[in-house]
């Protein structure tokens, strides 16, 4: 596959990918107006993100069988029309029942899509510049889930909640096709390999769980999407409660910090990730809990502090060391996994990651805010970062030998 094919896979599934971050990141633009026309507490809303996140994670394992089992292209094609469909149907909601329903399918949809575009990707560029690969596609997670802020922000300010789901959703059907026929060198499923495919139920699973550092990493960024999926989604309601913005400017606001933050931090991390990992198998691990580390006392200043600008300035550098790990901690998941079974080993992980993360801390936090107050509640994120971080320094043990390990497997193979 020549260079300009291959980068304009990666284009293609980078657009997908920001698809995927607007719609989910959208909701959480328009809480406010949400919670004024269906009258919903903040336990309520937070129950809104986690509906997403629950189906999401749910059925990730299954749809990481099926990616196993089928070409990738076609899982993460049908995953994008399916999310893209669940979100207009967002947009007509007129009870609250309704729009429970509609995320809880968007997250399906997604976790299609989540559970095999990064072995795509693993399958078309080397193992050399995959850090970088990986964070350039990841990219979306800033990117795509400011894009969401902003555009929910002023879709909804201007023509209503409604609307701005409705008009988010259409870009995404223009990209099922494209996706569709990627052109893919070998289809590269369990399914070519008769012996392997006897026993999927299993040892994929086996595998992964008896894999000390896949477990290790997935904990750390278990703790990590907890911390920073509660935060994002009560952000924007943060600022405008605490700092008195209105829905616009707030979304306006942070939607352009988590751009320039997301960008920065991706990329310097994917590079630092490549670098360092030259030097040491443990280059990746070392990278994240580095900007795990430092980005506690910006996160607890930014919660605490009275001033919008000061807490604007620490949340741009929260966020970009915190973004630091996307790229070299998506990668450890590719190396420690074998290649037969990494849709199923990321589909594990997004199980993991959402079951112990995001799927409960809106919820938590809303629940929190309630008994307390926001500001309160939101102090509960450095704490989980920090747990990220052990977890991290704890996999750093482990790495070397269990990516050895399926190094050999794959040599023994071929």
């Amino acid at each position: 596959m020549n260079p300009r094919t291959k980068y304009a896979i990666l284009i293609l599934l980078l657009a997908a990918n920001l698809l995927n971050y607007i719609d989910r990141q959208i909701l959480f633009a328009v809480f406010p107006l949400i919670k004024a026309d269906f009258r919903l507490s903040d336990t309520q809303l937070g129950l809104l993100g986690s509906a997403f996140m629950l189906s999401y994670m749910f059925f990730a394992p299954i749809l990481g069988w099926l990616g196993d089992h089928i070409r990738h292209v076609r899982l993460a094609s049908m995953g994008l029309a399916f999310w893209s469909m669940a979100t207009a149907l967002s947009g007509i909601a007129v009870t609250y029942g309704t729009l429970l329903f509609s995320r809880a399918l968007v997250g399906i949809g997604e976790a299609s899509f989540g559970v095999v575009s990064p072995g795509i990707l693993s399958e078309v560029f080397s193992r050399e510049v995959r850090g970088r690969i990986l964070s350039f596609f990841y990219l979306a997670i800033p990117v795509g889930s400011a894009l969401g802020y902003l555009l929910g922000g002023i879709l909804a300010f201007h023509y209503g909640w409604q609307a701005a789901f409705l008009l988010v959703a259409l870009p995404g059907l223009f990209l099922v096709i494209p996706i569709w026929r990627i052109p893919l060198k070998t289809p590269h499923t369990a399914a070519d390999h008769p012996a392997v495919c006897r026993s999927f139920s299993y040892e994929p699973y086996r595998a992964l769980l008896r894999n000390r550092s896949y477990i290790l990493n997935a904990l750390a960024m278990a703790a990590m999407t907890f911390a920073l999926g509660g935060l994002a989604q009560w952000i924007p309601s943060f600022i405008y409660r605490y700092h008195h913005l209105d829905i616009m400017a707030a979304n306006t606001v942070f939607g352009a910090i988590t751009v320039a933050a997301g960008i920065t931090g991706t990329l310097l991390g994917g590079w630092l990730g490549d670098v360092f990992q030259k030097k040491t198998q443990k280059g990746y691990l070392l990278v994240s809990a580095a900007g795990f580390f430092l980005s506690i006392p910006c996160c607890i200043f930014a919660i605490l502090t009275p001033h919008l600008t000061a807490c604007m300035f620490a949340i741009f550098l929260a966020e970009c060391l915190l973004f630091l790990n996307t790229g070299p901690l998506n990668t450890v998941i590719v190396n420690v996994a074998h290649p037969l079974y990494r849709a199923t080993a990321f589909a594990v992980n997004i199980f993991f990651i959402h079951a112990l993360g995001d799927a409960i801390s809106p919820t938590i936090i809303g629940w929190l805010s309630d008994l307390y107050e926001l500001r309160l509640a939101m102090l509960i994120a450095p704490l989980f970062i920090f747990l990220a971080l052990l977890f991290c320094l704890v996999c750093c043990r482990f790495i070397d030998e269990d990516t050895s390990r399926i190094e050999t497997m794959c040599a023994d193979q071929t």
